[in-house]
C-alpha cells in the first residue's frame, strides 16, 4: 500500500542520477555533469531548478525527458521505469527550451502539425489540436509565417505550444523566458501558471531569474556542480540557508562593533553610510537593537527592514 501511494502522488522520483561526459580518443577527458542526484517531485506542482550555468540543470531535465541515459541511478517517472519503459513515459510528458529551434523555412501552424504528427494525431483531430494552440497563445496573425521571420518572444510562445500537442502531463521547461522583454516575459509566465492551475500539469523549469521562480514555483532545488545543495519553498529557502532578515539603519554615534555581538546576530556589513544587520528574525531583535543603541548615546535616523530574498540565497549558494 505504501509503496503503490508513493508512486501515485509523485511525478518523479530520481535516485543517485550520475553522468560524466566524455570526449577525445588517444587522451580522453571527463566532464562530470551530475554527481548522483536524488529528487522527488510531487504531481500537479511547479518546481524550479536553480544554479550557475554548467551545474547540471539541462543534463538532469535531458536525463529525466529520456533524452540522455544516466551512466548510474534510477528514476521513476509518472510511475514507469526510466530506463525499461521510456516509450510510455515519452508519450506522457514535453519540454520547450528557451533555446528552440525550428526549421527556419516552416510556418508556424507547419510546426506544430509536424510536432503532433510525431504524437500520432492525424486528419481532423490534428488540425483541431494546432488551431485550438494557435488560438490559445496568440500566435493566429502569425500562424503562416516562417519560423525565422518570427520575433523572439513569437518564437518562444510558439515553442510552449509546441510542447503542449500531446497534452502532457509532465512539462519541462528550460529557460523559457530566456531573452524575452519584461512584459512578454510576464505573458509567458502567465501561461505557465495556467497550466498548472487549470490542468494541473507538473511543471519543472530551469531559471536564471529569481522573480521568475519565486513568482511561478512552489518549490526550488539549487544545484552547483552536479550537486542538489538546498531544497524548499522560496521563503523557506532563504531562511534555511541563514541569510536571515535584515535591518538596514543609519545612526549617528558608535556602534557597529556592539552591533555584531548582540543575540541573533548573523551578519554586518556598511554600505554607504547604511550599517545592515543579517539577524535571524526581524521582530524579535529590532526592539533590542534600537534599545542598545539608545543606551549607547546613539542617535538613530532611520530604520529599514527587508525579508530575505531568493537572490540573496542564490548568490550565497552559488559561491
Amino acid at each position: 500500500m505504501a509503496a503503490w501511494y508513493h508512486q501515485t502522488v509523485l511525478a518523479i522520483d530520481a535516485r543517485d542520477l550520475a553522468k560524466t561526459f566524455r570526449s577525445g580518443w588517444m587522451r580522453c577527458r571527463e566532464a562530470p555533469a551530475l554527481g548522483g542526484v536524488s529528487l522527488t517531485i510531487p504531481r500537479g506542482v511547479i518546481f524550479g531548478l536553480l544554479g550557475p550555468n554548467g551545474a547540471g540543470k539541462t543534463t538532469l531535465l535531458s536525463i529525466l525527458a529520456t533524452l540522455l541515459l544516466p551512466d548510474r541511478g534510477t528514476a521513476t517517472i509518472l510511475g514507469h521505469d526510466l530506463l525499461r519503459e521510456p516509450t510510455a513515459i515519452r508519450r506522457r510528458l514535453n519540454m520547450a527550451s528557451g533555446n528552440a529551434s525550428f526549421l527556419w523555412s516552416l510556418r508556424a501552424d507547419e510546426i506544430l502539425a509536424f510536432y503532433g504528427r510525431l504524437y500520432g494525431l492525424f486528419g481532423r483531430a490534428l488540425t483541431r489540436r494546432v488551431d485550438q494552440l494557435i488560438e490559445q497563445y496568440e500566435l493566429t496573425p502569425h500562424r503562416r509565417v516562417p519560423y525565422n521571420e518570427l520575433s523572439t518572444g513569437i518564437k518562444q510562445r510558439l515553442a510552449l505550444a509546441k510542447s503542449l500537442v500531446n497534452d502532457p502531463e509532465l512539462l519541462f521547461l528550460d529557460e523559457p523566458t530566456l531573452g524575452l522583454d519584461p512584459a512578454v516575459s510576464v505573458r509567458v509566465r502567465g501561461h505557465i501558471a495556467a497550466l498548472r492551475r487549470d490542468r494541473g500539469v507538473t511543471i519543472v523549469l530551469t531559471t536564471h531569474y529569481m522573480r521568475e521562480a519565486e513568482t511561478l514555483c512552489d518549490e526550488i532545488a539549487f544545484i552547483k556542480g552536479g550537486l542538489i545543495l538546498a531544497r524548499g519553498t522560496p521563503d523557506a529557502l532563504a531562511r534555511q540557508i541563514q541569510i536571515g532578515d535584515v535591518i538596514a539603519l543609519r545612526f549617528d554615534g558608535a556602534g557597529t562593533g556592539l552591533l555584531a555581538d548582540q543575540p541573533g546576530v548573523l551578519k554586518v556589513t556598511t554600505d554607504n553610510g547604511w550599517v545592515e544587520l543579517a539577524v535571524d528574525s526581524a521582530e524579535k531583535r529590532l526592539g533590542e537593537l534600537l534599545r542598545t543603541l539608545h543606551e549607547r548615546g546613539a542617535v538613530v535616523r532611520a530604520v529599514e527592514v527587508r525579508e530575505p530574498q531568493l537572490e540573496d540565497a542564490f548568490v550565497e549558494l552559488a559561491r
